[in-house]
C-alpha cells in the first residue's frame, strides 16, 4: 500500500469514527408528512452499517427508522445554539435546522425578524408591535448590524451607513409572496430615512416621500386571496440624498400593473382600493356629479365588502401637484372606468353586436370624459381594417365587443395610474444634483397558484432574473471574505439558474414565440403551446408537457415546478386597444417588450448599486397572530432563496469566530500549559490542532477561525462533557462532604448517648454520697475563695480611693489659693486704676472750673473799675499775677483750692486791700452762691464725660461706613460741580468710554477667559460677580440707557460663546455656572425682600436703587436653562459611545462569559479589553464630568440635577438595548449588569449625591438584571416577578421573557406557558405599551436661588484676568 493510499485511508477511517461518535446518543431530526420535519432521539448507539436508527419522538413514541449509510438523517443543533439571530451560526446548517431556529424565534420568543447571511428574514406576525416607534429607530442609528437584533431598521441603517461611508448607491430589494408584508417592510425602510436624515429646508421633502405610499396603495393595492392589501405592482422608490446625505427629493418607478384586475377578478377577491373607496363617498356632495351608486351596483366591482382602507385616504391625495382639480379629475376618469364596465352590449345575431344610446352608464361616461356619445356607441361595436386598397369597418361579435370595452378600461387605468406616479414624482423632484441614492425594491416574489396565467409567468422570470443576481452577490461577497483572511478560495458548486433565464429570454425562447404569434393575424394560444411543445420537450430539461392536459406548459423554476394556462397569453401581452377608441393609441403594443425592457433597466440599475436583501415570508393562510405553518414557510424559503445561502454556506467554512472568541468560549478546554502562552491566537491553533485532527474541517484566517458545517457543534459537546464532568466532580466532593458532615454528628450523637447510658449505669448510693460530698466541700472551697477575692478587692478599692480623694482635695487646694491670690491682684489693680482715673477727671474738672471763674472776675471787675486808672493797672497787674498761679497752680499740681479767687486776693492783700476792700465786701455773698452752684456742675460734668466716652466708642465701630460714605459724596459732588460746567460734553465722553471699557472687560471675560484659568483658588462665580458690579455702577449712575446696552451686550456675549463652543464641554460648564451666579445676584441685590433675608447689612447697602431687573432675569434664566440643556447633550454625547459597551458588552465579572456564536453579522466591537469602552471608562468620564462641575463653582443642586441625567440616559439606552438584543438576555448578563449598577451606586455614594435621585433612575435596568436571574418556572416565581418589577412595563417584562436566551446546556429556557402566566397577571395594570424609553426625555430643571457669602467691596479681581482698566468706585 502506498503512502497516499494509507493517508487516504486514515481519514477516512477517522470520519467514520467521528460520525459514529456523533450519532451516538445525540438527536436528529426525521422528515414528516405534516410538519416537514420532526425531532428525535437516538435511544441506541449506531455503529457504521447499521440499517436503522433507533430513535424516540418527542411524544415518547419509539421508532426503528430505516437509514442509508450514506445519507443519515441530519443532526439537531445543540439547544445552545437554537434561537440564533443570524441561520448561518447554526453549526447544523439544513433545512430542518433553520426551519427550527425560524419557529423557536417566531412562535416563542415573538421575534420576526432573523439574519441569513445577508439577507433579513421578515415574518408577517399578522398583529401590530410597539417595535417601529421613533425610540427604536434612534436605538438602531449609527449601530452596526451585528449590534442589535435582527431589524428591517438595522438593514436600512446598514444601507444609509455604507452610502455615506463608501458615497456608492445601495438597494434594499424587499420581495416574498402576497400577504408576507413586503409593502410594510419597503414603507418602514423609507420612514428611517425620512427619520434618521431630516432635511434642513423647509421643503419637507421626507415626509411628502411617506405620504405618497398611501396614494400608490390606493390605485395599486387590492385585496386578494392571500392579503387584504395586495400590492398589484412592482415599485422601485429612489430616495436621493445631497452630499450631507440628507434627503433631497425621490422618484419613483413601478413595473408590471395587474391591468387584468380592473375587469375581472378571481372569487374571494377584489378591485383596487380606490374604486371602493369611490363608492362609499358617492352621496358626498363633491362626488354626486359622478353619478356613482354601491359598489354591488357595478359590474367591474364583483364583491361588495367593507373598504380596507377608511375615509382618510383622500385626506392623503393632499401632496404638492395632487390637489384641486387633478384630484377630481382623477376621481372622474375612475367613476368613467365603473361606468364603461357597466355599459350593456347586446348580440345582433351571430355576428354583430350594438349598445343602446339610451344606455345611462355610456352616456355618464361620454359626459364625464367629453366624448361624442355616438361615435362611441358605434365604434365599441366595429372595428376599422385599413388595406393598401381600401379601409374596411367591420362589425364584432358580443364577445370582441366585451374585450374591446374592457381593453379600453384596462388602458385608460393604464394610463392614469402611470400619471399619477407621474405627479407624485413631480411632487417629489427635487433642484440642484443628486450626489447620491438608496433604492427601494417592493416587487412580489415567487408565485404559483392554482391556475397561473401570464402575470405569474412574468413575475416569475423577474424573480429569476433577481435570484441570479443575487446568487452572484453572494458569491462575491464569499470571495471577497476569503481574500480578506488569506484563506485560499474554492469554487463552490451552486443552483445556477441561467438556463431558465435562456429558456425565457433567449432567442427562439418563450417570450420571443409569444411575440412572433402575437404579430399573425390569426394567432391563437393554442399555436403557440404548440411551438413550445415542438421545441422543448424533451429537448430541454427545464420544459414539461403535463401529462393530462394540452392547454398549459410545465417550467422548472429555481423555486419550483410551476405550470402554466395558456389561455389568454396572447391577448394580455397584446394589450389592444382600436385607434379609433383611443386617438393617442396609433398601433397595437406587445406587453411583454415594455416589461422586458423596463426589467433590463431595473437590473441595470441594480448591479450598479450594492443591494440589502428582505425576504418576507407568510407563516400561515389563515393570517392567525404568530401561527407558524412548517409547510407553507419551507416552501417559501425555498422559493425566496434561503435555503439555497444556506446550503452554500454550509459547503464552505459558515461557521466564523474570532480568535478572542474562540478563547473566551473554550478555554475551558485548553490545558495550563496552553494557557501559559502570551500569543492568544497561537493558543486557539494548538487546541484546534489536539481536538480536530482533520485540518480540513477548519482555517485559521487572518482574524478569525473558519469552520466547516458541524464542527461548532462538535466543540460544544466537548465543552459540554467537560462542564458535565466539572459538575460531577464538584457534585462527588459537595455530596461527600455533606455526608461526613452527616457521619461526624451521628458519632457525635452516638458517643453522647453511650456516655448518658454509661453514666446512668454506674449510679449506686456510694457514688451519691461521694458525689454529695464532693458537691459540699466544693461548695466551701469557692465560698472561701471568693471571700478571699473580695477581701483583697475591697481592700485595694479603700486604698485606690483614699490616695484619689487625697489628689483631688490637694489640686482643689492649690486651685482655690491660685484663685485667692488673682482676686487680691485684681482688688489692687483695679483700686489704682479707679484712683487713676479719679485724680485724671478731678485734675481736668478744676481747670476748667479756674479758668471759667478767672474769666467771669475778670468781666465784673472790668465793668466796677473800667472808668479809673488806677484799676486799670490793678487789672493788669492781676491778670498777670492770676496767669502765673495759674501756671504755678498747674506745675505744682495744687489739686485742692477751694476758693481760688480769695487765695489771689490773700497774696496781693498789701496793694489791694485799700482799692478794693469795700468792692469785695459787697460782692462776697454772690461768689460764695456761684462757687456753689459751680460745684454742682462739676458733678454733672463728670457724668457726661463718662457719657461721651462711651459715644466715642460706638462711633470708632462705624468709622468706616462713614469714610466711604464722604468719598462717595466726595466724588459725586464733583461729577456735580463738573457737570453745572460742562454737562453734555462730559456725558458723551464718559457714557462712550465706559462702554467701550466694559465691552474690552465683556470680551476678555467671555471670549479670553479659559475656565482652568479661573477656578483655581478663586471664589465660584468670579466673573458674575464683577459683571453684577458693573451693572451696580451703571445703577449708581442712574442711567438706563447705559444699563440696558450692558445688559444686552452681556446676554448677547454669553450666547455668542455658548454658540462658538457649543461642543466645549468645560466651557459650557464655566458659563453655566457664572449664568446662574450672575442670576442670583441680580435676585439677591433686587432690593425685594424674598431675596434679601440671608443678607448681611454691607450687602443690603450694595442694592439696586433705581432700576428693576426682574425683565433681565427671566432673559438670564432662559439663557441658563439653553446652555444647561447644550451642556447636558454635551455630556450625553460624550458618554453614549461607552454605555452599551461598558455596561453591556464588558465583561467586569471575570469568569462567567456569555459568548455565542454570532454568524455572518459579526459584532463591531471586539471583547479584548484594550478594544472597547470598559464600566472604568465610564466611571472615568462621570469623575471627569464631576470635577469640572466643582472646579467651575457649579452649584450643588444643578449638579445632582445633571447627574441624575446622566445616570437616566445609561439606565434608558442599556435597558433599550437589552430588548433589541436577544444575546444579551441571560442569567450571567443579568450578573454583570447587576455588578455594573452597583459600581455606578459606589460612585454616587463616593461623591456623595445619593440625594440626587440618580439611583432611582437605575431602577427599571436593576429590575430587568433582577428578571434575567430570577427563577422562571413556577406560578410562584410568576407572581414574584409581578410584585418586583413594578418599575417595568407589562410589554417589557414579557419583551425579556422572551427574549431569555441560556447561554449553556444547564440553563433552561422560559416556556411560552409561563409568559402567558405572567401576562395574564399583568393585565390589571394600566402602564402604557411602550417597550423603548425614551432616551431623549430631559427632566425639568430648576435653579435653586442660593445667596452669595462675599461681600461686593471686599472681592479683588486677580490680575490674570486683565482687567486692569477697571476701577473699584
Amino acid at each position: 500500500m502506498s503512502l497516499l493510499s494509507f493517508f487516504f485511508l486514515s481519514r477516512r477511517i477517522t470520519k467514520i469514527q467521528k460520525t459514529s461518535e456523533l450519532y451516538r446518543y445525540n438527536r436528529v431530526w426525521i422528515p414528516d408528512n405534516e410538519e416537514v420535519w420532526r425531532s428525535a432521539e437516538i435511544t441506541k448507539n449506531y455503529k457504521a452499517g447499521d440499517r436503522f436508527l433507533h430513535v424516540q419522538l418527542e411524544d415518547g413514541t419509539e421508532l426503528n427508522y430505516p437509514v442509508d449509510p450514506a445519507a443519515l438523517p441530519p443532526l439537531r443543533n445543540p439547544d445552545i445554539l437554537v434561537g440564533e439571530n443570524d441561520l448561518t451560526a447554526l453549526s447544523y446548517l439544513h433545512e430542518p435546522a433553520v426551519l427550527h431556529n425560524l419557529k423557536v424565534r417566531f412562535v416563542e420568543s415573538k421575534l420576526i425578524y432573523t439574519y441569513s447571511g445577508i439577507i433579513l428574514v421578515a415574518i408577517n406576525p399578522y398583529k401590530e408591535l410597539p417595535i417601529y416607534g421613533d425610540a427604536i429607530i434612534h436605538a438602531y442609528s449609527g449601530q452596526n448590524m451585528g449590534d442589535m437584533d435582527p431589524h428591517i431598521f438595522a438593514v436600512a441603517e446598514e444601507a444609509y451607513k455604507q452610502m455615506a461611508r463608501n458615497n456608492k448607491n445601495q438597494s434594499i430589494i424587499v420581495s416574498g409572496e402576497s400577504g408576507a408584508g413586503k409593502t410594510v417592510s419597503a414603507r418602514y425602510t423609507m420612514r428611517y430615512f425620512a427619520t434618521v436624515s431630516k432635511s434642513s429646508s423647509n421643503a419637507h421633502v421626507e415626509d411628502k416621500v411617506l405620504a405618497s405610499n398611501p396614494i400608490t396603495e390606493a390605485v395599486g393595492n387590492a385585496k386578494t386571496t392571500r392579503n387584504d392589501n395586495s400590492s398589484r405592482f412592482g415599485k422601485y422608490t429612489e430616495i436621493s440624498f445631497d452630499q450631507s446625505y440628507q434627503i433631497i427629493g425621490a422618484n419613483m418607478r413601478t413595473y408590471l400593473l395587474e391591468k387584468s384586475r380592473v375587469v375581472f377578478q378571481s372569487e374571494n377577491e377584489r378591485n383596487y382600493h380606490i374604486f371602493y373607496q369611490l363608492c362609499a363617498s358617492a352621496m358626498q356632495p363633491e362626488f354626486k356629479h359622478l353619478k356613482l351608486g354601491r359598489s354591488q351596483e357595478n359590474n367591474l366591482l364583483f364583491v361588495f365588502a367593507v373598504p380596507y382602507f377608511e375615509d382618510w385616504i383622500f385626506k392623503c391625495w393632499d401632496v404638492k401637484c395632487l390637489k384641486g382639480d387633478f384630484q377630481m379629475d382623477v376621481f372622474k376618469m375612475l367613476a368613467a372606468i365603473l361606468h364603461l364596465g357597466n355599459v350593456e352590449i347586446t348580440a345582433v345575431g351571430e355576428e354583430r353586436s350594438s349598445i343602446s344610446l339610451e344606455d345611462k352608464h355610456l352616456g355618464i361616461f361620454c359626459e364625464l370624459l367629453d366624448l361624442n356619445c355616438d361615435k362611441m356607441a358605434q365604434w365599441m361595436c366595429h372595428r376599422k381594417i385599413i388595406t393598401t386598397s381600401e379601409t374596411v369597418i367591420k362589425p364584432m361579435t358580443r364577445a370582441q365587443a366585451v374585450n374591446a370595452r374592457d381593453a379600453l378600461a384596462k388602458k385608460i387605468y393604464s394610463h392614469l395610474f402611470d400619471f399619477i406616479v407621474e405627479r407624485i414624482n413631480q411632487a417629489l423632484h427635487f433642484p440642484g444634483k443628486q450626489h447620491t441614492f438608496i433604492g427601494v425594491l417592493d416587487i412580489y416574489g415567487f408565485e404559483t397558484f392554482d391556475v397561473n396565467s401570464f402575470e405569474q409567468f412574468c413575475i416569475n422570470y423577474a424573480n429569476e432574473k433577481l435570484q441570479q443576481q443575487f446568487n452572484l452577490h453572494v458569491f462575491k461577497l464569499e470571495q471577497e471574505e476569503y481574500m480578506k483572511e488569506d484563506i485560499p478560495w474554492t469554487l463552490i458548486d451552486f443552483y445556477d439558474n441561467q438556463p431558465v433565464i435562456d429558456l425565457i429570454e433567449a432567442k427562439m425562447g418563450i417570450l420571443e414565440l409569444l411575440d412572433e404569434e402575437c404579430l399573425l393575424p390569426h394567432g391563437t394560444d393554442e399555436n403557440w403551446l404548440q411551438k413550445l411543445y415542438n421545441n422543448f420537450v424533451n429537448k430541454n430539461a427545464l420544459f414539461e408537457k403535463p401529462r393530462m392536459s394540452n392547454t398549459s406548459f410545465i417550467v422548472q423554476h429555481f423555486a419550483d415546478k410551476v405550470e402554466y394556462k395558456c389561455e389568454g397569453f396572447l391577448e394580455k401581452n397584446r394589450d389592444t386597444v382600436h385607434e379609433v377608441l383611443v386617438e393617442i393609441l396609433k398601433e397595437s403594443k406587445v406587453c411583454e417588450q415594455s416589461f422586458r425592457s423596463s426589467l433590463s433597466l431595473l437590473m441595470v440599475t441594480l448591479n450598479a448599486t450594492t443591494p440589502h436583501y428582505v425576504r418576507c415570508i407568510k407563516p400561515n393562510d389563515e393570517k392567525l397572530p404568530f401561527e407558524f405553518d412548517s409547510k407553507r414557510v419551507a416552501q417559501q424559503l425555498r422559493a425566496c432563496g434561503v435555503l439555497e445561502t444556506i446550503r452554500i454556506s454550509a459547503q464552505s467554512y459558515p461557521s466564523r469566530w474570532t480568535y478572542i472568541e474562540f478563547f473566551s468560549r473554550y478555554s475551558i478546554l485548553m490545558t495550563q500549559q496552553e494557557l501559559s502562552i502570551n500569543d492568544k491566537k497561537q493558543i486557539c491553533k494548538i487546541v484546534l490542532q489536539r481536538l480536530i485532527q482533520d485540518h480540513n474541517q477548519y482555517q485559521f484566517g487572518r482574524t478569525k477561525i473558519f469552520f466547516r458545517a458541524g464542527q461548532v457543534a462538535y466543540l460544544e459537546k466537548l465543552r459540554s462533557d467537560k462542564l458535565r464532568h466539572a459538575c460531577i466532580v464538584i457534585q462527588k466532593s459537595v455530596r461527600g462532604w455533606l455526608q461526613r458532615k452527616k457521619f461526624l454528628r451521628i458519632k457525635q450523637a452516638a458517643i453522647i448517648i453511650q456516655q448518658y447510658f454509661r453514666g446512668q449505669q454506674a449510679i449506686t448510693a456510694r457514688t451519691l454520697k461521694q458525689t454529695w460530698a464532693a458537691i459540699i466541700i466544693q461548695k466551701y472551697c469557692r465560698g472561701y475563695l471568693v471571700r478571699r477575692l473580695c477581701q483583697l478587692i475591697h481592700v485595694a478599692a479603700v486604698t485606690i480611693q483614699a490616695y484619689t480623694r487625697g489628689f483631688l482635695a490637694r489640686k482643689k487646694y492649690r486651685q482655690m489659693l491660685e484663685e485667692h491670690k488673682a482676686v487680691i491682684l485684681q482688688k489692687y489693680a483695679r483700686a489704682w486704676l479707679a484712683r487713676r482715673r479719679f485724680q485724671n477727671i478731678r485734675r481736668f474738672v478744676l481747670n476748667i472750673q479756674l479758668s471759667y471763674r478767672v474769666q467771669q472776675l475778670q468781666k465784673k471787675i472790668e465793668e466796677q473799675v473800667k472808668d479809673t486808672s488806677q484799676f486799670m493797672i490793678c487789672t493788669t497787674f492781676f491778670l498777670v499775677i492770676s496767669a502765673l498761679f495759674r501756671a504755678l497752680m498747674l506745675t505744682t499740681g495744687l489739686r485742692e483750692l477751694k476758693y481760688p479767687s480769695y487765695c489771689i486776693c490773700h497774696v496781693l492783700s498789701p496793694f489791694f486791700n485799700r482799692v478794693l476792700e469795700s468792692h469785695f465786701q459787697s460782692q462776697k455773698e454772690i461768689y460764695e452762691n456761684e462757687i456753689e452752684g459751680l460745684n454742682f456742675k462739676v458733678e454733672h460734668l463728670s457724668q457726661d464725660i463718662n457719657h461721651l466716652q462711651k459715644l466715642f466708642r460706638e462711633e470708632n465701630d462705624i468709622n468706616d461706613g462713614i469714610r466711604l460714605e464722604v468719598s462717595r459724596l466726595t466724588s459725586e459732588n464733583l461729577v456735580r460741580s463738573r457737570c453745572q460746567t460742562k454737562q453734555s460734553m462730559f456725558l458723551l465722553l464718559s457714557n462712550t468710554i465706559q462702554m467701550c471699557l466694559w465691552h474690552k472687560a465683556l470680551k476678555i471675560l467671555q471670549s479670553y477667559l479659559k475656565p482652568r484659568g479661573v477656578v483655581v483658588n478663586m471664589i465660584p462665580g468670579l466673573p458674575a460677580h464683577i459683571l453684577f458690579m458693573c451693572v451696580r455702577y451703571a445703577d449708581y449712575l442712574n442711567d438706563a440707557d447705559m444699563l440696558k446696552s450692558f445688559m444686552n451686550v452681556t446676554i448677547d456675549g454669553i450666547k455668542q460663546v455658548v454658540k462658538d463652543h457649543s461642543e466645549d464641554f468645560e466651557m459650557l460648564s464655566f458659563w453655566l455656572s457664572n449664568a446662574y451666579y450672575f442670576l442670583n445676584c441680580l435676585k439677591q441685590y433686587s432690593g425685594e425682600e424674598e431675596f434679601m433675608k440671608s443678607n448681611t447689612p454691607h450687602q443690603n447697602k450694595n442694592c439696586l436703587k433705581h432700576f428693576d431687573l426682574s425683565e433681565y432675569r427671566q432673559i438670564l434664566s432662559d439663557l441658563a436653562i439653553r446652555i444647561y440643556h447644550q451642556f447636558i447633550i454635551v455630556m450625553e454625547n460624550n458618554i453614549q459611545p461607552m454605555i452599551v459597551p461598558g455596561m453591556l458588552e464588558y465583561e467586569s465579572l471575570q469568569g462567567i462569559s456569555g459568548l455565542k456564536p454570532t454568524g455572518f453579522r459579526k459584532r463591531s466591537s471586539s471583547i479584548d479589553d484594550t478594544d472597547t469602552y470598559t464600566m472604568t471608562s465610564i466611571l472615568q468620564q462621570l469623575s471627569y464630568f464631576y470635577s469640572t462641575m466643582c472646579q467651575n463653582g457649579l452649584d450643588s443642586e444643578l449638579l445632582k440635577q445633571a447627574v441624575k441625567q446622566l445616570f437616566f440616559l445609561i439606565g434608558a439606552i442599556t435597558l433599550n438595548s437589552l430588548f433589541l438584543r436577544k444575546d444579551m438576555c441571560s442569567c450571567r448578563k443579568g450578573m454583570q449588569i447587576r455588578c455594573n449598577i452597583s459600581y455606578l451606586e459606589e460612585w454616587l455614594k463616593d461623591k456623595n449625591l445619593q440625594s440626587s435621585n440618580a439611583k432611582e433612575t437605575l431602577e427599571p435596568l436593576s429590575q430587568a438584571a433582577w428578571l434575567l436571574q430570577v427563577k422562571k418556572i413556577t406560578d410562584d416565581d410568576a407572581k414574584e416577578i409581578c410584585e418586583h418589577c413594578t418599575s417595568l412595563s407589562t410589554v417589557q417584562i414579557v419583551k425579556i421573557l422572551n427574549s431569555y436566551t441560556p447561554i449553556d446546556d444547564f440553563e433552561k429556557r422560559v416556556t411560552p406557558s409561563f409568559v402567558r402566566k405572567v401576562q395574564a397577571m399583568l393585565n390589571s395594570r394600566e402602564d402604557v405599551p411602550q417597550l423603548m424609553l425614551d432616551t431623549k426625555y430631559l427632566f425639568q430643571v430648576t435653579f435653586p436661588f442660593t445667596p452669595s457669602p462675599h461681600a461686593l467691596e471686599m472681592i479683588q479681581v486677580p490680575s490674570s484676568f486683565k482687567l486692569g482698566f477697571l476701577t473699584r468706585v
